[in-house]
């Protein structure tokens, strides 16, 4: 159905070297937004550990999530070193401040070198679609894209599904083909894992970031004093198909330059995740609008100011 790559035994597809290999052992930092004690990021930073990587965790103390690329400015960040709780050559700290804050501080503190890579998670629920804007797991990850080291998200789309081995296979994939044809840049990578058995996901596939809306139910409540509080809920909607997002219409026109012509088959990752594939996605923080700069160019060359300041 879609161009895969290799994890559950299906056609692989590598990716292109472009720079020096990085060692069989490669330096990792590791952070998430589910909190120190969460099962993921153990599971993920002992198998990468048993495996032969230098694993370095830094993650928040507490429950992060939906924390979005916060910084704590107004008070300390306190860290903890933490033993007994991961693989015995791992490294660990527990830090007060959001996920952002986590990888900051190991970068700029903690850590005497640069890791060759940043990962985050193995989060608990789906990073999908426009989730990626609110995700504590994804801007931990592009902490380490905005300071030039590439970095993986690692994501499992359920709440619930409590088996990490699939994810944990797939991160160790993953890995062990960029060891070998590293990426052309620093950019994000924000890996979703459908849940259900391994022996049911079809593959790894790329896709294109789709969107996913909530249901936003604010519930009105009291507390014991009558004060008047809202508790956030909601329920997520199956991908948005009337909502103009740009894709289309920018791959429409790349594919007519030499080595885009595959773009326009690139499925979303919420509708790749159903079927079910392993989804990676390539982010990066510049948020531009090309599409929407090449429509203020042709307004502007027709005479209509965008701004007129006289």
């Amino acid at each position: 159905m879609y161009g895969v790559t290799d994890a559950f035994g299906q056609r692989s597809r590598h990716f292109r070297a472009t720079t020096t290999p990085l060692s069989l052992d490669m330096k990792l930092l590791i952070s998430n937004d589910d909190g120190v004690f969460a099962p993921g990021i153990r599971a993920l930073a002992d198998t990468l550990a048993q495996v032969g990587h230098q694993v370095t965790v830094v993650c928040p103390d507490r429950e992060r999530s939906a924390t979005g690329h916060g910084l704590t400015l107004h008070k300390p960040i306190r860290v903890e070193p933490i033993t007994g709780l991961f693989h015995s050559d791992i490294e660990a700290w527990a830090c007060s401040g959001t996920p952002s804050d986590c990888v900051k501080l190991a970068l700029g503190a903690l850590l005497d070198t640069p890791p060759d890579m940043v990962l985050s998670g193995i989060n608990q629920g789906a990073n999908l679609g426009t989730d990626v804007l609110y995700s504590g797991t994804v801007s931990a990850a592009m902490e380490g894209v905005i300071e030039g080291i590439p970095s993986i998200a690692f994501s499992l789309t359920s709440f619930k599904w409590r088996d990490f081995q699939p994810a944990t296979t797939v991160a160790i994939s993953l890995l062990k083909s960029l060891m070998v044809a590293p990426l052309d840049h620093p950019m994000l990578l924000n890996v979703n894992v459908p849940a259900v058995p391994a022996s049911e996901i079809q593959g790894m596939v790329l896709a294109r970031q789709g969107i996913r809306r909530y249901v936003d139910l604010f519930e009105k409540r009291t507390d014991p004093r009558g004060k008047t509080y809202y508790w956030l809920a909601g329920e997520v909607l199956e991908e948005v198909e009337d909502i103009p997002e740009g894709y289309e219409a920018l791959a429409h026109r790349l594919q007519q330059l030499p080595g885009f012509a595959d773009l326009g088959a690139v499925p979303s990752d919420v509708q790749a995740i159903r079927h079910p594939y392993v989804t990676i996605t390539p982010l990066h923080y510049n948020l531009t609008s090309l599409l929407g700069l090449h429509h203020l160019q042709q307004r502007q060359a027709q005479g209509q100011s965008i701004l007129d300041l006289s």
